[in-house]
């Protein structure tokens, strides 16, 4: 309904349409599981080696989900505005973990914008706004561009603007609470879609607090990496590359992306090159890789409540 064809044509995705709003890149979730495509792991997913092989992933007993979830997001059109639950709540009334995520901006529009919170102070007033419809008021609006980051909380109300892509790193959950749909009829059954209000209103954030991480920069070899969140769920770090760095060796497993340019890796079993769109992990063997090229990427790794 939202999405469009950014997906195929800055990453040379295989989308089934021209709406195509999302691709899971790095996925243990059922409702979206990610195929290895090479290495020693080719033609299994991403779920089955968690399993089979946690001992790479730190992982003690292989039996808790997989924590993590990446995926490239594009907004032709505005995403609905909506609110995800945390933990208690989504495991009591939804079965599955709650859901913290971050956007990394890969493109935007001049005057893109994304909604990012709301403007009530009580949760009186919160439930007016929702039940009078008085979006203007309600919504917050932030612009943004290539490059921004922002930490989205559960309990944030929140929604991409048109003619934004991002990565989204976020908790394992598909769990989603929404609370405006600028009022669109869904071509496929003819009505409005549903609004989740009841539940947005028991775990939205009243008042809204946004939450700014602290940002550190370093030098690795011929990158720079640079710290955008370090947070109970995840850790996100963001590579620019020109020439070479090393990765040392991690107590966790790293989900990357590349964002731009080529990027190749060469581990102690196989080299890999990759271009914008394409993921990776690097599992948690105790060896180094050596990082080639000329490009960016984002490694991601699982914060303390998710080991």
């Amino acid at each position: 309904m939202w999405g469009g064809t950014a997906l195929r044509d800055l990453y040379g995705f295989d989308i089934p349409s021209d709406h195509t709003g999302e691709a899971w890149v790095a996925s243990g979730h059922p409702n979206g599981p990610t195929w290895i495509k090479n290495g020693r792991f080719k033609g299994k997913t991403l779920v089955e080696v968690w399993r089979q092989h946690p001992e790479l992933f730190q992982n003690a007993h292989g039996v808790r989900p997989f924590p993590l979830l990446v995926k490239i997001l594009d907004a032709h059109e505005n995403l609905s505005v909506q609110v995800h639950p945390g933990n208690a709540y989504a495991a009591k009334h939804a079965h599955e973990l709650g859901k913290t995520e971050s956007w990394y901006i890969l493109a935007a529009k001049p005057d893109a914008e994304i909604y990012f919170g709301h403007h009530a102070q009580t949760r009186a007033e919160f439930s007016q706004m929702l039940e009078q419809r008085d979006w203007e008021r309600l919504l917050r609006k932030v612009p943004v561009k290539a490059g921004d980051f922002f930490y989205v909380p559960a309990g944030t109300l929140h929604a991409l603007g048109a003619g934004v892509v991002a990565l989204e790193i976020q908790q394992s959950s598909d769990t989603t609470y929404r609370v405006y749909d600028f009022d669109r009829i869904d071509q496929t059954t003819g009505f409005h879609r549903k609004l989740d209000l009841l539940d947005a209103k028991a775990v939205t954030q009243v008042p809204f607090a946004p939450v700014t991480p602290k940002q550190t920069t370093k030098q690795i070899g011929g990158a720079t990496c640079t710290t955008l969140v370090q947070a109970e769920y995840f850790n996100v770090q963001d590579y620019h590359l020109d020439g070479a760095c090393t990765l040392a060796p991690s107590d966790s497993y790293q989900i990357g992306v590349v964002v731009s340019g080529k990027v190749t890796i060469k581990s102690k079993r196989d080299t890999y090159s990759f271009t914008p769109g394409m993921s990776f992990i690097l599992l948690a063997d105790g060896s180094d890789c050596m990082v080639t090229g000329t490009g960016e990427f984002v490694l991601a790794t699982p914060g303390p409540a998710a080991k």
